[in-house]
């Protein structure tokens, strides 16, 4: 499961400098939190980690809240703590929705479909995508095909989003030279030494900084947001990206931009059933706070109201919902995509509880295979797209 750190931060003594928040403006009305709030979190050096440092000493500062963060080496162990119950909130990945699915490293028999709900995301000016070479003449996903394009071993999420990147171009790992790499930072030296043409990557990545500096130079295909059959085609695969100017990127001078994609980082996730007043009190700060702590850490501009998207993959809590229409930023399309959502992951657990009662294989392989059948099946049975399979 990884190793999982515990560190109890007092953030009115870590956080300085640039971190440090303003108490002077009025703070958010009615904020009813627990005195203590745990959570996990990507590591120490990671911008999700710094985000709810930054949030963190705003809590303190105004509401007497102390918040423990702990940090993640991997998914599993970002996420575990939220499924046992041992903290109430993940400033998690994509992984979460990889949970709330029910699929690839969730897929095993002590996972399953993790009822969890969205409290708040951050969607900042930095894109996700295919890093290309610079050297080739790659304009659109489309110009890939023949190229030789990274897969990382055991890295689901980097070449789900490869593949996602394919499906806009009408491309499949089949039009392409797959080279498989070991890592992450190997797919990009493979790139930097002429051993593969792209690499997945978060856009202001080192990695991606790094391949912008070498003779190779780096490019980024465009996603046209008007290319609906494209874009069809990306999110059958990963619906979970969504259409993004990204204004911060390796090799994009400033100023310009690239038409690219994106999905939220952090996405703060919380149990369905949690009834602490946490999601409540939390979004009523990020909203009502925001303009103490929008620049207190490189991305919290991407929690403004504006930045949430809220006809996403992962359901928002109820007492968020609430907060929402109270202020009237709620509609009738909103609601009914978060009941759609709702009753997906009401689908799913009906299925994995089934499956789990059913007798199923002891083998871990032939577990997670039935697993991923009976998962279509339900899903189709209800008129819904598996996604997965």
């Amino acid at each position: 499961m990884g190793v999982l750190k515990s560190t109890s931060i007092l953030f009115s003594a870590l956080i300085t400098g640039s971190l440090t928040i303003s108490g002077s403006a009025l703070a958010a009305e009615d904020v009813n939190l627990p005195k203590t709030i745990a959570m996990t979190a990507y590591g120490t050096g990671s911008a999700g980690y710094t985000q709810m440092v930054s949030i963190g000493n705003l809590l303190q500062n105004e509401y007497g809240v102390s918040v423990r963060i702990l940090p993640g080496e991997n998914d599993v162990s970002r996420m575990t703590p939220l499924r046992t119950g041992r903290v109430p909130m993940c400033a998690c990945g994509i992984a979460s929705y990889y949970g709330s699915e029910g699929v690839l490293m969730f897929a095993g028999k002590e996972w399953g479909p993790q009822p969890i709900r969205v409290i708040a995301t951050s969607t900042a000016s930095f894109g996700l995508g295919v890093a290309v070479a610079g050297d080739l003449d790659v304009k659109t996903p489309a110009d890939l095909k023949g190229k030789r394009v990274s897969y990382v071993r055991g890295d689901d999420a980097l070449n789900i989003g490869t593949e996602a990147f394919l499906a806009f171009g009408g491309l499949t790992w089949d039009d392409v030279e797959k080279v498989e790499f070991p890592g992450y930072g190997r797919s990009f030296d493979g790139v930097i030494a002429g051993q593969s043409d792209t690499g997945f990557t978060m856009s202001v990545a080192p990695p991606a900084q790094q391949l912008a500096a070498s003779p190779r130079g780096i490019t980024w295909p465009t996603l046209d947001p008007n290319n609906k059959e494209g874009w069809k085609r990306l999110q059958a695969v990963a619906p979970y990206f969504q259409p993004h100017n990204v204004t911060s990127a390796a090799g994009i001078e400033k100023g310009s931009a690239w038409q690219g994609a994106t999905y939220p980082y952090p996405i703060l996730v919380i149990n369905a059933n949690e009834k602490s007043g946490l999601a409540d009190g939390l979004i009523k700060v990020l909203i009502e706070d925001y303009d103490k702590f929008k620049d207190a850490a490189p991305g919290n501009a991407g929690y403004a109201l504006e930045q949430q998207n809220t006809q996403w993959v992962i359901p928002f809590h109820d007492e968020v919902v609430a907060y929402y229409k109270k202020i009237g930023h709620w509609t009738d399309e909103m609601q009914a995509h978060q009941d759609q959502l709702v009753q997906r992951q009401d689908v799913l657990q009906k299925a994995w509880k089934e499956y789990k009662g059913g007798n199923p294989p002891e083998d871990d392989d032939a577990f997670r295979k039935g697993w991923m059948e009976a998962r279509a099946k339900a899903l189709e049975a209800a008129g819904m797209n598996p996604v997965f399979r």
